[in-house]
């Protein structure tokens, strides 16, 4: 009997965030009889995903989290990975901080397909961000493909001038867009769950990071409850789902501002699907993203939102979305947002949302079969 192919995924932390999420829809889709997926994450924790990869067959690895002064350890756990693990065909890496690394050792190691993800538009400020910029200059030369989720993700990752030139394939966000397929019972039942069943519910999902613009959001907030306030509106709430660094100092501002009441910090969420339905707004104001899948969630779920012009424009794929600038004070967005406040009742149309996002190419369902080609031969399906 024929094993299937290896691929090996290459991420962070095996957690609940916008890559990994795509990477588990794919391998949660994909026939695993033909391919498996195995991981490495660059922490010994474990992590939120790790049980589920295990039930389906995969395997977990580990190697340090690369600090620079570790540079000959790093290289040397990758190199003992891989010769312990002679198995692995296809190395997809999304961490691409350190994939020029890890990438040349696995091909020296034999490895059949080596893939640099460009997953981000952006950084991280100050020495960390011109650490990463400086170890990915030339990762355009050190991998056999280059994929990308959006042209902004592809340019920062690989250089403008090297994306065009070298055409990096295109690979959408995809999701399990019927998971997202707004559900009445289901928004009925967080809403009571959570006690905001007559509230006006502004909701974000992603991590506690920089990129996110948290301040930016709970400013934003404010404004809203003083709109609410003026203009006798129902009660506005905003829903915060995902955990990170930062979470414990938005919290705080939260409470020094005054608003604390009306933020819900609800941490990860493996069934996130289900907390879209309880929403009656989406909201993503971030610095940067490479494409946002949580747009597309919110799409398939049939919401309306508002996202930074800083962010893809490929994100849109229905006339749910519009974009503003982070430029523009609080006020404006908040001006915009509260326009829905009093159609957050009618529902009626959120269900037939889910079609379109299908038919844009953002079904992992479909995409799992073309990348399934992907891995086992070298090639994409044609048409």
């Amino acid at each position: 009997m024929n094993q299937p192919t290896i691929v090996l995924h290459v991420v962070g932390r095996l957690d609940i965030g916008g890559a990994e999420s795509r990477i588990m829809d794919l391998y949660r889709n994909i026939d695993r009889e033909k391919v498996q997926f195995h991981f490495v994450q660059h922490t010994t924790d474990r992590c939120a995903f790790e049980e589920e990869v295990e039930r389906l067959g995969g395997k977990v690895y580990h190697v340090p989290r690369f600090n620079v002064k570790n540079y000959f350890t790093y290289k040397k756990a990758w190199k003992d990975l891989f010769e312990t693990h002679p198995e692995i065909k296809v190395v997809q890496g999304h961490m691409t901080s350190t994939a020029a690394i890890y990438l040349p050792i696995a091909k020296k190691a034999g490895v059949e397909i080596t893939i640099a993800h460009a997953r981000s538009a952006g950084v991280d400020p100050g020495l960390k961000g011109h650490l990463t910029r400086f170890l990915r200059r030339d990762l355009y030369k050190k991998c056999d493909y280059r994929f990308t989720c959006s042209d902004m993700a592809g340019e920062s990752v690989f250089g403008n001038q090297k994306q065009i030139s070298r055409k990096a394939t295109f690979i959408p966000n995809a999701i399990d867009v019927d998971k997202f397929k707004y559900d009445e019972a289901t928004r009925e039942q967080i809403r009571y769950e959570l006690g905001i069943k007559d509230k006006f519910v502004i909701g974000h999902v992603g991590r506690f990071s920089h990129m996110k613009n948290h301040r930016y959001m709970l400013q934003i907030l404010e404004q809203c409850l003083k709109m609410e306030k003026e203009m006798r509106l129902p009660e506005t709430v905003l829903m915060f789902l995902g955990d990170g660094d930062l979470k414990e100092e938005i919290m705080e501002q939260a409470v020094a501002m005054g608003i604390s009441s009306r933020v819900l910090f609800m941490g990860n969420k493996k069934d996130v699907y289900r907390y879209y339905q309880a929403m009656d707004y989406f909201l993503l104001p971030s610095l940067y993203e490479g494409l946002p899948g949580t747009v597309v969630e919110a799409q398939a779920s049939g919401l309306h939102g508002i996202m930074s012009d800083t962010v893809t424009a490929e994100a849109i794929v229905t006339d749910l979305i519009q974009m503003r600038s982070i430029r523009e004070d609080a006020d404006v967005w908040a001006e915009e947002i509260m326009k829905y406040s009093h159609r957050a009742s009618d529902n009626s149309q959120r269900a037939g949302y889910a079609e379109e996002v299908k038919q844009a190419s953002f079904d992992v369902k479909a995409q799992a079969e073309r990348m399934q080609e992907f891995y086992l031969t070298g090639k994409f399906p044609k048409g």
